[in-house]
């Protein structure tokens, strides 16, 4: 099984087009940092936030074991981008999946597989799990 965590942007994204469900699909289970589920916390009444929770059972919450590895990214990145990166580089993960240009040129430079939203909604496609990107895009 493929270890896959997930920033806040691409579960928002799929969130607001009724395709978080595409992520079970494709990887059984994602990994999410715990400061991803902060930031989807934000807001009381997040849709995304709602989903989730309904999700848990697929999606997992990990809190990365290396806290002071935060302060050696730079502060152009949010605190979930930096925790993914950190708990992918600790639990080994086959990919990320990062909309941010910047955080992506971060992982790249960790040498992890990165993906975005879009990668995801095209994989889907190839896989069947939608007939057209259009509608969604």
């Amino acid at each position: 099984m493929l270890k896959v965590i997930v920033n806040t942007t691409p579960l928002i994204a799929l969130c607001h087009v009724g395709q978080l469900n595409l992520l079970k699909k494709l990887y059984n289970e994602i990994m999410i940092p715990r400061a991803v589920y902060r930031e989807l916390s934000k807001k009381k009444q997040s849709i995304c936030k709602r989903q989730v929770d309904l999700s848990l059972e697929w999606i997992h919450v990990k809190d990365i074991e290396n806290q002071m590895a935060k302060s050696m990214f730079k502060t152009q990145l949010h605190d979930g981008e930096v925790e993914v990166m950190i708990l992918a580089k600790e639990r080994s993960a086959d990919i990320v999946i990062i909309d941010d240009a910047n955080a992506k040129k971060y992982a790249k430079y960790l040498k992890l597989s990165v993906t975005g939203t879009l990668g995801v909604l095209i994989k889907a496609k190839r896989e069947g799990y939608i007939s057209e990107l259009k509608p969604i895009i």
